[in-house]
């Protein structure tokens, strides 16, 4: 089997993230990291939290802790939220690490002896108010390009257009609010992006065809307007320092790297960290995940999770740093970008608290609620929206209806008529062998959705599974043969139980822990299915009769009326952008 690196787009440190975040990067990485496991291949999942850069240092200074104290406390805050979403990442590293530390440093200095990097005198904005220059975050003002007043000196939230702080009107510190702003001169480092736009060029050509148009349209688009060269240093106290052996006027001067140079060489990183936290007894080689071999042997297919506005810096400027070092390290080979998901037609903002945020949502509702909403309406094709008549629609029409009654109804009927073991009843027949071939067509065309990365598509396929065991309820309607053929009321439920289990493994990915309390509903201690071959589908065999079950407790809650108004007082809904929160 292939062995598989995905990564998902590294969540900010400042702040928990809100369900925009969630779809847009790590849930689906999870969905698909565990799709894959469970067919057998080799999964590395790998994410951080982004430590460095203006937003951590503002955020510790909001919260007035010292910045590397708060940003252990946020990871922290962090994981668990992502814990109580069930991501099951490989592991969950930290850009502030001493791995991340030493291989950005390594990047630089390969990069600098072949030519790629130069180091400029530059006029950058300056503080008087703070005695200090003001990069990226530290500078707001009015967006140029939308005319949007809250846009921040590295890029515009509204457009997402990328910025320098110079480029803002009626520019603002971001520290004490002051308007007395100067333009001084200060030395950094460039990455020369415009030598290496050719090779980028090529490089993107060949994998562009492959990717989502999303993702294709928005690197091209960048390579059409031409690579710039870019600053890749900045005056804060905190990020990864320029290394002395190489540039030590700069490391005297206190400069650090730009966030937006060490955050992609933090999947490195924070593999690195993964290869580094082994237990003893266990060896783990993070470089064969990521130095390509000149024999070819042991392939790794890279995918990326991610929303569009993350696309520029994955699918051009990380690529042209991993060029200009002239080593061959490991570059992405499906860019898998998403739209926005917005709040009532607003946008989701962590920095304006718009919208449901992870931990509340874990607050209202279990994890698998949200992991199937979501994922159902992933916005890949276009932007959707969250709304909670939305949601509390799904929940009671796909999870309550649909999977949960199926369960609880099939399990609690047999329970009363056969008691506490799988009834044998009769042999299957014509409607059985017809619900197999059904069964066996529906799950590979969730297989052929989940394998090109369609997520909505895979999501449809598996609520048709759902339906198929309905309808072949409705059809034999055991309540009534009961009355006048045991046996054949026997089979239907046996069979339906074996339904039950098959959505357990196959659900897995999207609702882990429904699909773990399916499954546990019977005692079959031979029990190792990773998933159901097309075979095991037709024969629907795998929970024979005799087997022992239990009725475990109702899989979803349908959501009331009184529900919905509840969300609604809470979060704002029905205004544009959820006005409330």
């Amino acid at each position: 089997m292939a062995r598989h690196l995905i990564t998902s787009a590294l969540p900010y440190i400042n702040g928990i993230k809100h369900l925009g975040n969630m779809v847009g990067s790590m849930l689906p990485a999870d969905v698909y990291s565990r799709y894959l496991r469970q067919r057998g291949h080799d999964v590395l999942y790998i994410c951080a939290t982004d430590e460095h850069g203006t937003p951590a240092e503002l955020a510790a200074k909001e919260q007035g802790l010292p910045v590397a104290e708060f940003c252990a406390q946020a990871h922290d805050a962090q994981k668990a939220v992502y814990d109580g979403f069930a991501l099951a990442f490989d592991y969950f590293g930290r850009s502030s690490s001493p791995q991340n530390l030493e291989i950005t440093q390594h990047f630089a200095r390969r990069l600098n002896e072949n030519g790629f990097i130069e180091e400029r005198a530059i006029r950058q904005v300056y503080s008087p108010a703070d005695g200090r220059f003001l990069p990226d975050r530290y500078v707001e003002g009015t967006c140029p390009h939308c005319g949007y007043d809250k846009a921040r000196g590295d890029q515009c939230e509204n457009c997402t257009r990328v910025l320098d702080p110079t480029d803002l009107i009626n520019p603002r510190s971001a520290i004490s609010g002051s308007t007395d702003l100067e333009v001084r001169e200060t030395k950094h480092l460039f990455l020369l992006q415009s030598k290496l736009q050719h090779e980028v060029e090529e490089w993107v050509a060949a994998h562009e065809e492959e990717w989502p148009q999303l993702a294709s349209s928005i690197a091209r688009k960048w390579l059409t307007e031409g690579l710039h060269d870019r600053a890749i240093t900045r005056d804060l106290d905190w990020g990864i320092p320029v290394p002395a052996d190489t540039w030590p006027e700069l490391a005297a001067e206190g400069k650090v790297f730009y966030v937006w140079f060490d955050a992609p060489i933090e999947y490195i990183g924070a593999t690195k960290e993964w290869s580094d936290a082994a237990p003893a007894g266990e060896t783990r080689d993070w470089k064969s995940w990521w130095y390509e071999s000149d024999t070819g042997e042991n392939p790794v297919r890279y995918t990326e999770f991610m929303a569009k506005d993350n696309v520029p810096f994955h699918t051009v400027m990380f690529p042209a740093t991993q060029l200009g070092v002239r080593e061959p390290w490991k570059k992405v080979d499906y860019v898998k970008a998403f739209n926005w998901l917005t709040y009532y037609g607003g946008k989701f903002s962590t920095s304006q608290k718009r919208g449901v945020f992870t931990d509340q949502a874990l607050d209202i509702l279990p994890a698998d609620y949200w992991r199937y909403f979501l994922i159902a309406n992933a916005p890949e094709s276009d932007d959707s929206s969250f709304t909670w008549e939305h949601f509390t629609a799904t929940v009671n029409k796909d999870l309550a209806d649909t999977l949960g009654n199926f369960v609880n109804r099939v399990l609690s009927f047999s329970k009363k008529r056969f008691g506490d073991e799988v009834p044998a009843g009769a042999a299957a027949g014509e409607a059985e062998s017809k619900l197999g071939e059904q069964i066996a067509d529906l799950l590979a065309e969730y297989e052929t959705q989940m394998e090109s990365l369609q997520f909505r598509k895979a999501a449809a396929a598996l609520r048709a599974l759902w339906s198929a065991g309905n309808s072949y309820l409705e059809e034999k309607a055991p309540w009534l043969e009961i009355k006048t053929d045991p046996e054949a009321a026997a089979l239907t439920l046996r069979t339906a139980m074996n339904l039950i289990h098959l959505y357990a493994v196959v659900s897995e990915p999207f609702i882990p822990s429904s699909s773990a309390a399916m499954r546990a509903a019977f005692a079959l201690p031979s029990d190792t299915a990773t998933w159901i071959s097309a075979d095991e589908a037709k024969s629907l065999s795998a929970v024979p009769a005799g087997t022992p079950f239990t009725v475990p407790p109702v899989l979803f809650a349908k959501l009331t009326d009184e529900d919905l108004e509840t969300y609604k007082e809470r979060f704002g809904g029905d205004k544009v952008g959820g006005d409330k929160v």
